[in-house]
């Protein structure tokens, strides 16, 4: 387990990184040379580099970190660990609660993550005690044990996950672990250490294919994905622990998330290598800028209006911004449930429009069968949020949610560290 406060400037790891994405350019060059696909090569380019930043890291921290952690008391300042918080939507997460001047630990193995969004929030909070990064991964429990005996943690925000349906139906234990298991392990280290506060990050993948919408939290789980089953799994662990304890916890069901920061402070900023999984906003914007050729759609023969999936997109701010006002609100024994999503259900095909009409690119869109574990429709209904917590969707024009994350993508191309030339 590897420890950073915002004191560690990270200064080595942005020249590491910009020399990475020279060496993925000459890779792209050496295309003819070798034969292999470039995708291949930019893949393996940034996995080796990847695991050259995190020797470098190690040797930092062997030769001038101390072992101690620097928030080892409760003094009225609430102390969150953010789990996943270099990813897209936990680095957005940290950004808020920074903002709310809470106090922040972002534990991630950086294996979806991404080290430039936590090097940004520590230039944006450079304070003391205000944030630390500790590389771990939530799989080993002697590292999370040492997490939590070292550091005074008030509440969980437990975004850590793999999160790829596809994915999950070509590597179902895969996600088993990653998600269950690793649960379990949180929660263990929660209960030792006396932790009672947790905002789950869940999803609407538990659902699977309701008969009905939109989806309320009395919809019945039906998952179809090893992904909606893991966290399905997780959700009951939560559920039965909150039963026998004093535990607060809330649990969040989203639903497909896009967009970033509207000050364009972060982004979405996918491995290469895992493009292919990710988001369509990622693929529609790849598109866009040429990256990849077009937009492959997989499925147009579901019962919907246009033939393709519906969905409801969710602004990253937003979700965000019911976290937070699930952790103001917890009770003590007693697991809150809520649907996280604008209550509107958008097709594949209208997004695509919507991504066109926001990037001003006529993207060429290519028609695929279906992708297994895909379900045809899926909407929420926000009445219970809007409710209890006060909660409601701002960013709910899809044009102009795609427009501020495509401003973002234009500023960073090669995603947090531009190349330098």
């Amino acid at each position: 387990m590897l420890i950073y406060r915002n004191s560690d400037k990270i200064e080595s790891c942005d020249t590491c990184c910009k020399t990475c994405l020279l060496a993925l350019c000459n890779a792209g060059m050496d295309y003819g040379v070798s034969g292999r696909p470039r995708s291949q090569i930019a893949a393996k380019v940034v996995v080796a580099c990847s695991l050259t930043v995190l020797c470098m890291f190690m040797l930092r921290q062997s030769s001038t970190a101390p072992e101690e952690v620097i928030f080892p008391k409760h003094d009225g300042v609430m102390h969150v660990l953010v789990t996943g918080g270099a990813g897209f939507i936990g680095s957005h997460a940290a950004l808020r609660l920074l903002e709310d001047n809470h106090r922040v630990t972002i534990v991630d193995n950086l294996s979806r993550g991404n080290l430039g969004a936590v090097q940004k929030l520590q230039q944006l909070f450079p304070e003391p005690d205000r944030l630390q990064f500790i590389l771990a991964d939530l799989g080993d429990s002697t590292a999370v044990d040492h997490l939590f005996s070292s550091n005074a943690i008030d509440a969980v925000m437990h975004f850590a996950a793999v999160a790829y349906v596809g994915e999950s139906m070509e590597e179902p234990l895969r996600y088993y672990k990653n998600i269950t298991s690793n649960t379990l392990i949180l929660l263990e280290a929660m209960k030792k250490y006396d932790v009672k506060k947790l905002i789950y990050s869940s999803t609407c993948a538990t659902y699977g294919e309701p008969e009905k919408m939109p989806i309320t939290e009395e919809t019945p789980q039906k998952p179809i994905n090893p992904y909606g089953k893991a966290k399905k799994m997780s959700e009951d662990m939560i559920k039965d622990y909150a039963r026998t304890t004093d535990l607060a916890a809330t649990i969040l069901r989203y639903f497909n998330v896009i967009g970033s920061d509207p000050e364009g402070r972060l982004g979405e900023a996918p491995r290469p290598e895992l493009r292919h999984h990710g988001r369509i906003s990622g693929a529609c914007f790849d598109a866009a800028m040429k990256v990849i050729p077009g937009l492959q759609v997989k499925g147009t023969d579901y019962e919907t209006k246009d033939g393709t999936c519906v969905r409801d997109y969710i602004h990253v701010t937003d979700l965000v911004d019911a976290h937070v006002k699930a952790l103001e609100k917890l009770k003590p024994s007693k697991v809150s449930i809520y649907n996280v999503g604008t209550g509107q259900g958008k097709s594949v095909k209208e997004f695509v429009d919507a991504c066109k009409a926001a990037t001003g690119v006529n993207i060429s869109v290519t028609y695929l069968d279906r992708r297994p574990g895909d379900y045809a429709e899926v909407w929420s209904d926000p009445t219970k949020i809007n409710n209890e917590l006060n909660w409601s969707a701002k960013y709910v024009d899809l044009t102009e949610t795609l427009a501020m994350s495509w401003k973002w993508q234009q500023a960073h191309p090669n995603g947090y560290h531009p190349v330098a030339l």
